[in-house]
């Protein structure tokens, strides 16, 4: 146990040591959130550019814990062009995210304000800090607390960028207890374009009205209904509104081996864009199979014909159908099974 001294003098030094201390600490504190609130307001993304001098700044010199936390997109600019690995897109969804949590934020009396700071950070001008943190595969997105240091930080898995900002943003409420609020997606159309086609709708207004009164359009059309008719079908059962809602990606990168790509994923929480196109496919083929079996072939006089058609249709069919069964069992890992009863 410390001795407790006992001269007056020295302990009124070591009081105002300790507050001058804490002041400065303190003072550092604000000084460098509010830097990180000048140089993201700076950006027009949100994003704040950071390089190796930058993070020991903001991270590694300072005590812990920092009164902010810091969430960073590890980028590398010559990688882009490969559509596989969607670096542009992610960061670009990432950035929607830090925008959206600036503009829910602003108001300085929100408990969020000044609290998260989001960050990228590209290989060429950081490749220092790239090995601080360990990060040797892109994507990769890294959530420090206020209390962790690069090596103990949290990396964003693939499952929490799949549904991009949305499941971004789930990621980090989850672990900050901050609100990062709605998304704000730009409009699919700015005003001007919006104009233009209002104008060029009503240029050739009279045109279709001609048209329509003719009966000359793909609506009198009955192959058009014909196309129309299979393409809702395909729609309906290969899951397009739920990857559409949930923002499913077609495909993942393999987290073992980065130049494998992942179309089936296992797992009944989870379903990727391949095999809803897979399933729909294979459903289709059943589904038209029927519809020429009860439409087409029943007008055919050549009964051998029929015979060979149906025979090939109903194989084709029961292969389709037993490839969906085996991609759920596998998926949920539940088996579905032909029972036979006793007496037979």
């Amino acid at each position: 146990m410390a001795a407790i001294p006992k001269s007056p003098f020295l302990l009124l030094v070591i009081v105002l040591f300790s507050l001058i201390s804490l002041a400065v600490s303190s003072e550092s504190d604000d000084d460098r959130v509010s830097e990180l609130l000048t140089l993201q307001s700076r950006s027009q993304s949100g994003l704040i550019r950071l390089n190796d001098q930058s993070i020991s700044r903001y991270l590694t010199s300072v005590k812990t814990p920092r009164p902010y936390w810091i969430v960073i997109f590890f980028d590398a600019l010559q990688l882009h062009e490969k559509s596989e690995l969607r670096l542009k897109e992610l960061r670009t969804e990432f950035a929607l995210v830090a925008s959206s949590y600036i503009a829910n934020s602003k108001d300085p009396s929100s408990p969020s304000h000044g609290k998260l700071f989001f960050c990228d950070v590209e290989f060429k001008e950081s490749q220092s800090s790239f090995a601080l943190f360990g990060v040797n595969a892109l994507p990769h997105i890294r959530l420090i607390a206020p209390h962790q240091g690069p090596k103990e930080s949290d990396q964003m898995d693939q499952g929490d960028f799949s549904r991009l900002a949305e499941s971004m943003a789930e990621f980090l409420e989850s672990k900050t207890n901050l609100v990062v609020g709605p998304i704000h997606r730009p409009p699919l159309f700015s005003r001007g374009q919006l104009i233009l086609i209002a104008l060029g709708f009503l240029i050739t207004l009279p045109f279709i009205v001609k048209k329509i009164l003719a009966g000359q359009t793909l609506l009198h059309d009955r192959k058009f209904w014909l196309l129309g008719a299979v393409f809702v079908y395909f729609f309906s059962v290969s899951g397009a509104m739920h990857n559409i809602i949930r923002k499913m990606p077609m495909f993942l990168l393999d987290r073992n081996d980065p130049s494998k790509l992942i179309f089936f994923y296992q797992g009944s929480g989870m379903q990727l864009g391949a095999e809803g196109f897979a399933v729909g496919f294979l459903y289709t083929i059943v589904g038209l199979l029927m519809a020429f079996m009860s439409h087409v072939l029943v007008k055919v006089k050549n009964v051998n014909v029929q015979r060979v058609f149906m025979i090939f249709a109903l194989l084709v069919s029961f292969w389709s159908v037993k490839k969906v069964v085996y991609l759920d069992n596998w998926k949920t890992g539940y088996g579905v099974h032909g029972y036979w009863p006793s007496s037979w």
